[in-house]
């Protein structure tokens, strides 16, 4: 077993990238991630790599595509007003077909907003920030092991569709420090022949480009993306479920806010009350199958965010109309504390009758 060692999350992140074979890094420090940028500033000369803190979040989001397009594992990473200024380049990049790992370490909004955390970008990470139709696949850790899992998991899914993978953390996962082990990984060494390096024995060069004049040749490339996508919503959702199976009230959170969810939960079971919990790792695709089939016995949902209610949307939709679907949220970097969920729980079992 590897020896566990105690490291803030948005670090955690940094050294799991560079377990993954991340050798590029271009960013700009914002709050509350700029301990990942200042991480990575320190380690990746170490092992060969390339930092470098570009001049704005335009040009890193930029850099990112040509180091992807050379077919190097490239990572960039924001919080919530500058990874909003990523989404131009995050709509090229997908529409190049070209992967990477975008990280973005979520604060409260609009705007400026607040530099506590938040998970408002919801919208923006699962429908697409840029312009055009395509997806991210986003991933959402809920602790500092969870970081690292997934940190490496993004790299292989990179790779594996040729596709931009978002890990959307928030600022109270960045920002705390858990005891994490790094498993010995070997990494996947996925061929990338269509990358852009020169000739190297080809007649021809690679072009990377997301560019189509024609009408019928950009029709033709869209109709590809969308298969690409079928397939990743087929093979690559991921949840927990927890007590379920007999649940009354489903409760759906991600990330810090589904910790916080799980202890109200648990102290409602304690006392009789039959209460689950469906926590999304996989924000895209999302588990809309799992919710749909717990609405089969469930009487009610709740789903509870740091935001005015974006993932709502969602779990309607899996849910439909055969089932009401609650909504609890804090905002602007304001943390949902277990008693507010626990007094949301009692509220809503009171009115459908459950134990």
């Amino acid at each position: 077993m590897a020896e566990k060692i105690l490291m803030k999350g948005n670090e955690a992140i940094g050294e799991a990238a560079v377990v993954a074979g991340c050798r590029h890094y271009f960013g700009y420090p914002i709050t509350p991630q700029s301990e990942l940028i200042e991480y990575m500033a320190k380690r990746l000369p170490q092992v060969d790599g390339v930092f470098l803190q570009a001049e704005s979040e335009v040009s890193a989001i930029n850099m990112v595509y040509g180091a992807a397009g050379a077919g190097a594992r490239v990572m960039t990473s924001s919080s919530s007003p500058g990874f909003s200024l990523k989404q131009e380049g995050i709509s090229y990049i997908a529409g190049a077909e070209l992967p990477c790992v975008l990280v973005n370490v979520q604060r409260g909004g609009p705007g400026l907003g607040s530099i506590q955390p938040g998970q408002a970008d919801y919208f923006q990470a699962t429908k697409g920030g840029g312009h055009g139709d395509y997806h991210n696949i986003v991933i959402a850790p809920n602790s500092v092991q969870e970081l690292v899992d997934m940190t490496i998991l993004s790299f292989d899914l990179a790779d594996q569709y040729r596709n931009p993978v978002v890990l959307l953390a928030d600022g109270a996962i960045g920002q705390m420090m858990e005891p994490v082990e790094f498993r010995e990984v070997t990494a996947k060494n996925i061929e990338k022949p269509w990358a852009s390096t020169g000739l190297h024995g080809r007649s021809e060069t690679n072009v990377i480009n997301s560019l189509f004049l024609k009408p019928d040749e950009c029709e033709k490339h869209n109709k590809h993306l969308q298969e690409k996508y079928a397939v990743i919503e087929k093979n690559e959702v991921r949840y927990e479920s927890i007590h379920v199976e007999d649940a009354d009230l489903v409760l759906v959170a991600y990330g810090i806010t589904s910790r916080i969810v799980f202890s109200a939960m648990e102290k409602a079971r304690k006392e009789g009350m039959k209460v689950g919990l469906i926590r999304p790792i996989s924000l895209w695709p999302f588990p809309y199958k799992p919710i749909e089939d717990a609405s089969a016995h469930a009487k009610a949902f709740l789903t509870v965010e740091m935001s005015a209610g974006q993932m709502v949307e969602d779990v309607r939709l899996a849910v439909g109309r055969t089932k009401p679907v609650y909504f609890y949220g804090r905002t602007g970097g304001m943390i949902p504390n277990s008693a507010e969920i626990y007094d949301q729980i009692v509220t809503i079992m009171q009115a459908k009758g459950g134990k």
